[in-house]
């Protein structure tokens, strides 16, 4: 829990522009083609994109196979619709390099996830501890800095998408800093919003068009008040996207969590099938500790569970409220424990994981979403906690 001192705090987010980002859901469309085809394949896939150049690589073990030609048009398809469709960014939805390196997944491995190896049952495709979240601080009991940040880009995403403001391109980062004291958010004390634009808009217009239409739309002008802005700050920001920088896949972990507000397991998340307990892991344990809160158990509340590769059940489970609880933290560590199937099975059920569209997560953030595909973010296990 940060400190009850007066202090700042500070969370960013990138838009589906970005270059890590793009990458993120050409990955996930992947998954996607793969699931659709065959609700059981397993899948782990990893894109590279720099200019005018697409790599996607990894491991894949289905019955239904998806062919090349498929998943070269699924990629494009998804960068146009990011908007990169224009020659003169230098990555171009149509004439971009696409290379795609995928093969099967280890034998080693997948020995552990179907229950042929030492403990004959579903196990986790791998070892690793994982964290969930969640804060009573917004209405979707995200931490306020990366909520914010996350609603900035959208609103900036949005007016580009219906051309209200013509000038803006792909790529954006946004940064909110809020200040607290005595545990409590008052207030937001510096946001920086970097977004690339054409070249024919001059600095000034910018940064009143990004105040005033985006930022002052989304954020209640209560918490803005001495709020510091910085508009693309080094003055311009024309080259951006994959001709600006290279991007990977799994690149951008903490903004697609909590924005560094709790802890982090180090797994990403886009491209892996609900078999890597990175990725259903990190969703249970968001699902559980959303629903302790909104329960009124605790203020906030951090779940850690950690897994040993071919074993269903986790090595580990913890519950951590920083002292906000209601009841003892023992007693709904032991409802998570005995209520819960926490096995990769259990989670996938629980959750309908193999039965999603996973793009959709692939940018603005996996956690404090209210579209249905987002069933972690359910509020259905409330009475458990209260």
């Amino acid at each position: 829990m940060l400190t009850n001192r007066p202090h700042l705090f500070t969370s960013e987010s990138v838009s589906e522009g970005h270059p890590d980002k793009v990458c993120d859901q050409v990955s996930d469309t992947v998954l996607d083609l793969f699931l659709k085809a065959d609700p059981s394949a397993r899948v782990a896939c990893e894109s590279l994109v720099t200019t005018n150049h697409l790599t996607i690589a990894g491991e894949v073990s289905t019955q239904k196979d998806v062919s090349v030609e498929q998943i070269e048009k699924s990629a494009r398809e998804v960068i146009k619709n990011i908007g990169y469709n224009h020659e003169d960014v230098g990555f171009d939805a149509q004439t971009a390099e696409v290379k795609i390196l995928l093969h099967s997944q280890s034998s080693d491995i997948a020995m552990g996830v179907t229950g042929d190896g030492l403990h004959k049952e579903e196990g986790a495709g791998d070892q690793g501890l994982m964290f969930g979240f969640a804060i009573n601080e917004t209405e979707d009991y995200m931490p306020m800095p990366i909520y914010f940040s996350h609603l900035i880009l959208k609103e900036l995403a949005r007016k580009r998408h219906d051309k209200s403001m013509p000038f803006l391109r792909p790529d954006a980062k946004s940064q909110v800093t809020v200040r607290y004291d005595n545990g409590k958010a008052v207030g937001i004390d510096t946001i920086v919003v970097s977004t690339q634009h054409s070249p024919d808009i001059d600095h000034k217009k910018l940064s009143e068009a990004v105040i005033e239409e985006v930022v002052k739309k989304v954020i209640p002008l209560d918490f803005l008040k001495n709020c510091r802005y910085f508009i693309n700050p080094t003055g311009q920001f024309i080259i951006g996207g994959p001709h600006g920088d290279c991007g990977l896949t799994g690149r951008k972990i903490i903004v697609d969590t909590y924005g560094g507000f709790a802890r982090h397991g180090g797994g990403a998340f886009s491209g892996k099938d609900p078999s890597k307990v990175d990725r259903s892991a990190a969703y249970m344990m968001r699902y559980i500790a959303k629903n302790i809160v909104a329960s009124g158990a605790a203020a906030l509340c951090e779940l850690q569970v950690a897994y040993a590769i071919g074993v269903a059940q986790p090595v580990s489970v913890l519950v951590n409220t920083f002292g906000t609880a209601k009841i003892a933290e023992e007693k709904i560590e032991k409802i998570v424990k005995e209520k819960l199937d926490l096995s990769p099975k259990g989670i996938r059920d629980k959750l309908n994981l193999r039965h999603l569209s996973y793009l959709p997560t692939a940018s603005y953030g996996h956690f404090g979403r209210k579209e249905p595909n987002f069933t972690w973010e359910k509020l259905d296990i409330v009475e458990l906690f209260k």
